[in-house]
């Protein structure tokens, strides 16, 4: 039998908290949305003077990154490059902005960010997924 890791509510809380820290020192407005491997909602934040729309955009891209093992932004360059076939795939989240949580080598959740540019939004939700990926397999 494998055993696996998962995020628990102190990673949730260590990812959502790297992850404002780095929208906050950049003042982005964001929303940040952490799901399990199984996409599955574990915490979100929607900073002030974010859009509303954000937090559900910010979940979906969580979402693909989980269910897809992969960051985001590898869809939407799939699609981008021609290959618009990926656009009936069931994923709402093909933008740039989700990203893996990566332990020992599995992902065990992802976050994801909306509310900026696309590179903004990935960069927070890389800070916020090396805040427990490093803590993890260092």
């Amino acid at each position: 039998m494998q055993t696996k890791s998962v995020l628990t509510v102190a990673e949730s809380t260590t990812i959502i908290e790297a992850a404002r820290a780095e929208a906050e020192r950049n003042q982005w407005a964001v929303a940040i949305a952490v799901v399990d491997d199984g996409g599955h909602q574990l915490a979100l934040l929607r900073l002030d003077n974010c859009a509303p729309i954000g937090a559900y955009i910010a979940t979906e891209k969580a979402r693909t990154a989980a269910l897809g093992r992969r960051e985001s932004k590898q869809y939407e360059d799939m699609i981008n490059g021609g290959r618009t076939a990926f656009l009936s795939a069931p994923l709402s989240g093909t933008l740039e902005g989700g990203v893996p949580v990566v332990v020992n080598g599995q992902v065990v959740g992802a976050v994801g960010v909306s509310g900026v540019k696309a590179d903004q939004d990935a960069q927070v939700a890389k800070a916020g997924a090396a805040a427990v990926a490093t803590r993890a397999n260092g």
